[in-house]
C-alpha cells in the first residue's frame, strides 16, 4: 500500500476529496484527520472519510507515513510550527495551498532538518461547494496537480506524492514554486482581483441595486467567483503580492489599449482584441471537452 497511515490536516472540501479518493483507489489504509473544527471532524468521521480525529497537530502525525496539510494558505506557518515536534523523520509533507512560495519560506523556517521530505503542491481544482459534506472521490479526476519540491526534496519523496495524487485520477506536473506562483497569479489570482473590482464598479455607477437588478447571465458568469471566502483571498493575495502586481500591471496595460482603441473609434484594434480572446476561450473549452471535464473552468 503506497500510504499505510496519513494524516489530514485541514477535513474541508479538498482534503476531503482526496481522503475519499485514496481510499476507492486501495493505496491508503488508515486516515487520520485534524481541524480546528471539532464539529467538522466528527461529520467526516461519521461519513467514513477519517478513521479517527485527533484532538492536535502532534498526535496526528505521530505514526503518520504521509502527512497533506489542507489548510488556508494563511495558516500554514502554524501548522508547521505545530507538526514540527512530534513528525516522523522519514514523513512525506505535503500541502494543497495555491501559493508555493509561501510554503517554501514556511518549510525552510519551521521544517529544516525535514526538507528532503516535503513536497509543496496545488490541485488546480474545486467546486461550487465547499465543507467536507461536499467532497468528492472523483473531484481529481483528469485534473492537473501541481508539485513544485524544493532542491533538497529527495527523488524518491516527489515520486511517491506524485503517485498518491495520480492514484487519486489527477494529472501532474511538477514545476519551480516561483514559476507556479507567476502562472498562477495571472490564471487564478489575478481573476478574482477582476471579479471583485467589477462587482464593485457597477456599485460605483449605478449603486447595489444595479447589480442586484439590472445584470445578466454574463455579469453572473464573470463575478462568480467574488463570492468566495473574502479572508481567505487576502491572503492569497498578499502572500502572492509580487507576481499578482505584475499580473495587475499587464491587465491595466492590455484594458488601457481596449479603452484606446474604443476611444479612438478603431473598430479594427477592437476586433483585433476580441478575435485573440475568443480564440483563446475556444480552445480552452474545447482542450476541456476533450478531456470529459465540460467547458467551464474549475471551480476555485
Amino acid at each position: 500500500m503506497l500510504i499505510e497511515r496519513l494524516a489530514l490536516i485541514g477535513v474541508g472540501l479538498i482534503g476531503g476529496s482526496l481522503a475519499r479518493a485514496l481510499r476507492a483507489a486501495g493505496t491508503c489504509g488508515y486516515v487520520i484527520g485534524q481541524d480546528i473544527d471539532h464539529d467538522r471532524l466528527e461529520r467526516a468521521q461519521g461519513l467514513g472519510i477519517i478513521d479517527e480525529g485527533a484532538p492536535d497537530l502532534g498526535t496526528a502525525v505521530a505514526g503518520a507515513d504521509a502527512v497533506v496539510v489542507a489548510v488556508p494558505i494563511g495558516a500554514i506557518r502554524a501548522v508547521f510550527a505545530g507538526i514540527r515536534p512530534g513528525l516522523p523523520i522519514r514523513t512525506l509533507v505535503t500541502d494543497v495551498g495555491s501559493v508555493k512560495g509561501a510554503v517554501v519560506a514556511a518549510a525552510r523556517a519551521l521544517l529544516g532538518e525535514h526538507l528532503p521530505y516535503v513536497v509543496p503542491g496545488h490541485p488546480i481544482v474545486g467546486a461550487e461547494r465547499s465543507g467536507v459534506e461536499s467532497s468528492s472521490a472523483q473531484l481529481f479526476a483528469g485534473q492537473r496537480v501541481i508539485l513544485t519540491p524544493l532542491p533538497e526534496t529527495m527523488r524518491s519523496a516527489t515520486e511517491r506524492v506524485q503517485a498518491m495524487w495520480e492514484s487519486a485520477g489527477a494529472e501532474v506536473e511538477v514545476m519551480e514554486a516561483d514559476r507556479h506562483d507567476e502562472l498562477l497569479a495571472a490564471t487564478s489570482h489575478l481573476p478574482h482581483a477582476l471579479a471583485c473590482a467589477l462587482v464593485n464598479a457597477v456599485i460605483r455607477v449605478g449603486g447595489p441595486e444595479a447589480a442586484l437588478r439590472y445584470t445578466a447571465g454574463g455579469f453572473g458568469d464573470l463575478t462568480r467567483i467574488a463570492s468566495s471566502s473574502p479572508a481567505l483571498w487576502r491572503d492569497i493575495f498578499l502572500a502572492n503580492r509580487e507576481h499578482l502586481f505584475a499580473a495587475l500591471t499587464c491587465f491595466r496595460a492590455e484594458i488601457e489599449s481596449l479603452r484606446e482603441a474604443i476611444a479612438h473609434d478603431d473598430g479594427e484594434a477592437v476586433l483585433a482584441s476580441l478575435w485573440d480572446a475568443k480564440t483563446v476561450r475556444d480552445a480552452l473549452a474545447a482542450e476541456r471537452r476533450s478531456r470529459g471535464l465540460g467547458t467551464s473552468p474549475s471551480r476555485p
